[in-house]
């Protein structure tokens, strides 16, 4: 007998609390917008209707987006599992946000709060609201959850697939950030961010069920970037310094447990080709980063003795082209990879690689107006070398605001 706590009506009155505060604070907002003139505030976001074929098949909770990490690879067994074809419809891309503009004895203030509707962690397959930004800044100095400043968010695809290429150095994370040096043509950024270990406790799981080696943050992550524009485009070169703590949570001691150095390097840029189009790449390495990519990988594991911890090595890269073909058509074309060395301590079903890819035609019919379909393909590999593929076809309706 289904719970009462498991019908659906509870799963939409717990969205009206979650999102009714929100709500009230835009309402709150747009009040002091008369009371405080010389404040400026922009509503704004979107609704997005994904409708989706799936020739392949997804796990169920992530069936809304193309990631290849949750592509089934041991059927049965896998979630999702089952005969090939699926139709979806979502409208978890829908986002919604606010930004204000203040005048302060410091300078101008600026803050943003933005949700959309995909729940991942604990909702993780819901339609629900999921903060993406909240952030003040000020002068040279910013504080709250917003774009990692190791990341590079103009190298996304101008595509309608939700989760975007694996490869992409891809994080909103809570951070403090200082931009020491700026102009019209480039910057300088550091920050200390929030730490975030991935660690696979690998073969030692079958030995001792009594071991249970987890992520221990006890230092936060430097980032810097130097961003750089010019006629052709922009050039971004990114760095990252990191302690990957570990522990047995199993133990009074916390034995064993200790830090491990982790660093990489992310390259990436835009590059006008024409008046119509642009080529966007990235190239990101390093060891104990895999955090910061946007799908699969792990920072820490077991070497082959099983006693030792191992910081694991990752290469992703990305190359796509954006190009418009007049005021009311659009094509993005491109592929991106991501593959990690293993540990001879992982077991046979650890991350290897994923690969992604898409093509589409997006129409524009008039102004917040976007239709447009898309063919994807995403691929995945485990440690042992058994691979799994899905290909899918997306159409997208989306009205801005």
């Amino acid at each position: 007998m289904q719970s009462l706590m498991d019908h659906p009506l509870i799963d939409r009155v717990k969205i009206i609390f979650k999102i009714g505060p929100i709500f009230f604070f835009l309402i709150g907002a747009t009040s002091s917008v008369v009371a405080a003139s010389d404040s400026k505030y922009d509503f704004y976001g979107f609704v997005q209707l994904d409708a989706i074929y799936d020739f392949d098949r997804m796990d169920p909770a992530w069936k809304d987006s193309l990631r290849p990490s949750k592509i089934p690879v041991s059927c049965p067994g896998d979630p999702g599992c089952g005969s090939d074809g699926e139709t979806i419809f979502s409208v978890r891309q829908t986002r919604f946000g606010v930004a204000a503009s203040i005048p302060t004895e410091l300078g101008e203030l600026k803050t943003r709060l933005e949700f959309e509707l995909f729940g991942v962690g604990s909702d993780e397959g819901k339609t629900t609201p999921r903060l993406r930004h909240a952030y003040g800044e000020l002068g040279n100095f910013l504080a709250g959850q917003t774009w990692s400043t190791f990341m590079d968010i103009d190298v996304f695809p101008n595509s309608i697939e939700y989760w975007g290429p694996p490869s992409m150095i891809f994080w909103r994370n809570m951070q403090i950030r200082w931009t020491p040096w700026r102009n019209e043509q480039s910057h300088v950024a550091v920050a200390l961010e929030s730490p975030s270990s991935a660690v696979d406790d690998g073969k030692l799981d079958g030995i001792s069920p009594t071991l249970s080696v987890t992520g221990k943050e006890k230092y936060p992550d430097l980032t810097a970037h130097w961003h750089s524009r010019t006629d052709w485009g922009y050039f971004q070169l990114a760095g990252i310094v990191r302690a990957i703590g570990y522990e047995n949570t199993a133990v009074a001691n916390g034995e064993p447990s200790g830090t491990e150095t982790g660093y990489g390097i992310n390259l990436s840029g835009n590059y006008k080709v024409g008046n119509n189009g642009t080529i966007k790449a990235q190239l990101a390495w390093g060891k104990g980063i895999a955090s910061y990519f946007n799908d699969g990988g792990i920072d820490l594991a077991p070497d082959a003795s099983l006693l030792q911890p191992e910081v694991l090595p990752i290469l992703g890269w990305l190359l796509f082209y954006d190009h418009s073909w007049n005021q009311k058509w659009s094509s993005s074309i491109g592929w991106a990879m991501a593959e990690q060395d293993n540990s001879a301590g992982q077991t046979n079903t650890a991350f290897k690689s994923s690969q992604y890819g898409l093509v589409n035609l997006l129409h524009y019919p008039a102004k917040n107006v976007m239709f447009g379909g898309e063919l994807q393909y995403g691929e995945y590999e485990q440690n042992d070398g058994v691979t799994a593929s899905d290909t899918r076809v997306q159409f997208s309706a989306k009205y801005s605001f």
